[in-house]
């Protein structure tokens, strides 16, 4: 209970899906030796800690701001630029940070003072727009950022695949390299700024939040500050986003326009929140960890289908399931899960625990 800060998941079928999820991912490199799984597994814990971020704005202040994929981009580059430009060692990680992380936190502070006294619609396009500026200035700085092509770079010595760190024969036949070394900096990352994001929202800071986001004019009349409250909010979700961008780009070891600035970065992120459950850190988690499993594994999954269709003889529907065809399918499934999960899939099985408790 002190570690989830005094907000458990409250429901016995939400607590089992957040156990075997957060398990699972602390021993993926022992259960899923393959490359691929493994990746996966990066990158639902660095989305977890980014929409976890997103959700502060969104689902604890009602604040839609389209600049979240500005701050990830900032960490994935500033880390990129760092290693590139001063060599593959520590003291670059480190630079990287302290240069990233404060520059992701002023540029959410400038935003946040200059739109936040306005109006929810205006904030979006504004942030809209600045994100906008920051993609079109990445691509042009080829010199600094490497232009549409990105920065590739090495890491530290320690945390290359072909780092050997404890060989099979010493640890139950399972080999342990610098790759799997990265991904439990990952984790372990990823992890606490989660656990620091659901202290921050069950706080009296958060509560206040919460009171903004149902209205903002009574929070005003009971004497809170909520333009400072806000742009506090924004700069805690943007030194997230950056040091999550800042853990994708050590994971991928590149950083990129489609890979750290994308728009389409920006409506996943959306879809993660909504499917998961706006308002709730555990939301994240699950969206997250759904979204990135689909965009995955669908396409394998329906490429089997198809194959056994066509193999029974069965018309249409092989050319239904063609692999081609999982973009479609994942909308899909997207549009059935909000339909029948309004306010996400933790709020649904919040709700019905609560409803089994009455009863």
């Amino acid at each position: 209970m002190m570690i989830l800060s005094g907000d458990p998941p409250r429901g016995r079928v939400l607590s089992i899906l957040l156990v075997v999820i957060v398990v699972t991912l602390a021993f993926a490199p022992f259960l899923f030796p393959g490359a691929k799984a493994l990746n996966v597994a990066a990158k639902i814990c660095i989305f977890a800690a980014l929409v976890a971020s997103y959700d502060i704005l969104l689902g604890y202040t009602g604040s839609v701001s389209f600049a979240h994929t500005m701050f990830y981009g900032i960490g994935s580059y500033s880390l990129a630029i760092a290693l590139f430009a001063l060599g593959p060692n520590w003291s670059s990680i480190a630079i990287g940070l302290v240069i990233g992380l404060p520059l992701a936190a002023l540029l959410a502070l400038a935003i946040g003072l200059f739109s936040l006294r306005v109006q929810a619609i205006f904030f979006s396009m504004i942030t809209l727009a600045v994100a906008s500026a920051f993609l079109v200035l990445a691509s042009q700085l080829s010199w600094l950022t490497g232009g549409e092509d990105g920065r590739s770079f090495s890491v530290p010595p320690l945390l290359r695949p072909g780092t050997g760190l404890i060989a099979k024969e010493d640890f139950f036949g399972f080999a342990v390299t610098g790759r799997t070394l990265t991904y439990y900096i990952v984790f372990v990352v990823a992890a606490a700024m989660i656990l620091a994001l659901l202290r921050i929202v069950n706080s009296p800071f958060g509560r206040v939040l919460q009171a903004i986001r149902e209205n903002r004019f009574r929070a005003e009349a009971l004497g809170y500050r909520t333009v400072f409250h806000l742009t506090l909010a924004n700069c805690i979700a943007a030194l997230v986003a950056a040091m999550a961008g800042a853990l994708s780009a050590l994971w991928l070891r590149y950083a990129g326009p489609d890979t750290s600035l994308s728009f389409a970065i920006m409506l996943d992120i959306l879809l993660m929140v909504v499917i998961g459950g706006m308002g709730t850190i555990y939301g994240a988690i699950i969206g997250a960890t759904l979204f990135v499993l689909a965009e995955s594994y669908l396409r394998t999954l329906m490429e089997s289908i198809s194959t056994s269709m066509s193999s029974a003889g069965l018309p249409i529907l092989p050319g239904l399931f063609h692999p081609d065809r999982w973009l479609l399918w994942l909308g899909v499934l997207f549009v059935v899960c909000v339909y029948f999960f309004p306010s996400g899939i933790v709020g649904r099985l919040r709700r019905g625990a609560g409803q089994s408790a009455r009863d």
